[in-house]
């Protein structure tokens, strides 16, 4: 679970379960895991980042796993980075080697095949994740699952891989720049004519909604896993 996922998005934690159980797997949820670390990694308290990165393999050591699936971008670019965060400590280095090949984006875990075409005429784009396009390399896999459903009602969005402004705690420590990305992605989406914009990450999803809301759009913002449950049924 991701911190902001956690506490504010228990449904879409809710619906990512239930797109992989459909697929039928068994998903556990260690209740003792920590945050992945990735605010303090981001300000540079990397002691801090390894405190959380210890803490969580030694909890996920403890059950037997084919995957770890995160549905939070920002979460999932530091869980697969426990690996690098403690290279040098030789007593977690090849533990977080091992726990890190395990980590996989919810749109990396799910298959295609198991959505057929939306019957409505909602017109949809995707917004690239920064934690999801960059450090991971996840970009046709979430626009593959929302293609299977919107199919032909899939426009593409101008810039997609640029940021929106909210970058884990940019929006907060410089948020002068921060609303200048946001005007510039709400631009963009609205020019799309799309009645939906789809997300991989909790922190855009916020941001962006936000951002349509001081634009007086309508345009709803979506987190893929509620995306896929709500219109892929």
């Amino acid at each position: 679970d991701g911190c902001v996922m956690q506490v504010m998005f228990g449904d879409t934690n809710q619906a990512s379960v239930n797109l992989l159980t459909r697929e039928g797997w068994e998903v556990c949820n260690p209740q003792d895991q920590a945050c992945c670390g990735a605010l303090y990694a981001h300000s540079g308290q990397l002691e801090k980042a390894r405190e959380c990165a210890r803490h969580n393999i030694a909890v996920f050591e403890k059950y037997k796993l084919d995957a770890i699936v995160i549905n939070a971008a920002g979460c999932g670019s530091t869980l697969k980075d426990y690996g690098k965060l403690l290279e040098n400590d030789e007593k977690w280095a090849e533990r977080a080697r091992q726990f890190s090949a395990k980590v996989k984006d919810l749109t990396e875990w799910i298959s295609v095949s198991d959505f057929r075409p939306d019957v409505t005429a909602e017109k949809v784009t995707y917004h690239d994740a920064c934690h999801l396009a960059h450090p991971q390399g996840i970009t046709s896999q979430p626009r593959a699952l929302v293609n299977a459903v919107a199919g032909k009602r899939f426009v593409e969005l101008p810039e997609a891989d640029i940021c929106c402004g909210s970058a884990g705690s940019y929006n907060l420590t410089e948020p002068e720049m921060a609303a200048r990305l946001q005007k510039r992605k709400i631009d963009h989406i609205i020019s799309t004519g799309a009645d939906v914009v789809v997300t991989s990450n909790p922190g855009c999803q916020l941001q962006i909604q936000a951002g349509l809301k001081k634009a007086g759009s309508n345009i709803r913002a979506m987190h893929i896993a509620d995306y896929l449950t709500e219109r892929g049924e």
